[in-house]
């Protein structure tokens, strides 16, 4: 239709290809597919110039409509692929999700204000390509080939426990003190029975025991400060307790084993403003 369109205005198969970068056997190839498909002529060919037919003249008006809707529309997909717009959803932990990402997606939002955010909290993996989501922040190394990711800082552990649980139980010195102590066991955090410490002697590897077994990193928290045990969690989650006394931080002399964060998303997704912007904002705060 384009190329009709032009044909007409330009009057000529070689003004028409000039302007188009084509050439005139092209065009002449383009007019005659539409007459073709519609079954009737839409240009009388002379060896000068082409005129259009009657039925061309009233086509050429509907093309010109049909053209200037395409480019709006062309436009349109353009101005929403130029800047961050759109709705966006991203899976994490709950813990994680509730005490921190949320707090932060308030900056996200008033630093792309057309962007909305459908914020997904679970402790399960979710299957982002099942779910319909567009990223996702985890916790561990990544194995599945179907996934883009950028690191993240690793998250870090400590070790507490409640002043009263200390005061009736003892406060240990060594890591291997902990196998004589009731301590808080999440799944969530690697091998949730075998705790891996880095002192002056190396690497220390302890399998500790626990009556109490939690798979929410809220619930362990709330555990630990009703003095039920020993706690090995996330450092951001516990730091505000440990500020205020709640908690104290035991073996200040190791430190627990990092583990691997990233945010993920699929390969196949394209790599739209909206996405991209949210990966940024995400390295940019976790990085």
């Amino acid at each position: 239709m384009s190329v009709f369109a032009r044909v007409a205005d330009l009057g000529s198969f070689t003004a028409a290809a000039k302007e188009l970068r084509m050439s005139p056997t092209m065009i002449g190839k383009h007019i005659r597919f539409l007459e073709d498909r519609l079954g009737s002529q839409l240009i009388n060919r002379s060896t000068r110039r082409q005129g259009l037919t009657e039925l061309g003249r009233s086509y050429l008006d509907h093309c010109k409509h049909l053209l200037v809707e395409a480019e709006a529309g062309d436009a349109l997909v353009e101005e929403a692929l130029s800047a961050p717009r759109g709705k966006l959803r991203v899976a994490t932990s709950v813990a994680f999700g509730s005490y921190s990402l949320a707090p932060a997606l308030v900056r996200f939002r008033k630093r792309y204000p057309e962007v909305s955010v459908d914020l997904v909290l679970s402790d399960k993996m979710a299957d982002l390509l099942e779910e319909g989501l567009d990223a996702a922040i985890r916790v561990g190394t990544l194995t599945d080939s179907s996934m883009m990711s950028r690191s993240l800082s690793p998250y870090t552990g400590v070790v507490c426990a409640a002043p009263s649980y200390l005061a009736e139980r003892g406060t240990p010195i060594h890591p291997r003190d902990l196998v004589h102590h009731d301590c808080l066991r999440y799944p969530g955090w690697s091998d949730a029975r075998r705790w891996s410490f880095f002192g002056p002697e190396g690497e220390v590897h302890v399998d500790v025991e626990s009556r109490l077994t939690i798979n929410n990193a809220f619930g362990i928290r709330y555990a630990a400060l009703a003095g039920a045990g020993i706690v090995l969690m996330r450092d951001e989650l516990l730091a505000d307790d440990i500020a205020a006394g709640r908690l104290r931080v035991l073996l200040p002399n190791y430190t627990t084993q990092a583990r691997a964060r990233q945010i993920l998303w699929p390969r196949n997704r394209k790599m739209t403003p909206k996405l991209r912007a949210l990966i940024d904002f995400i390295v940019e705060t976790y990085g």
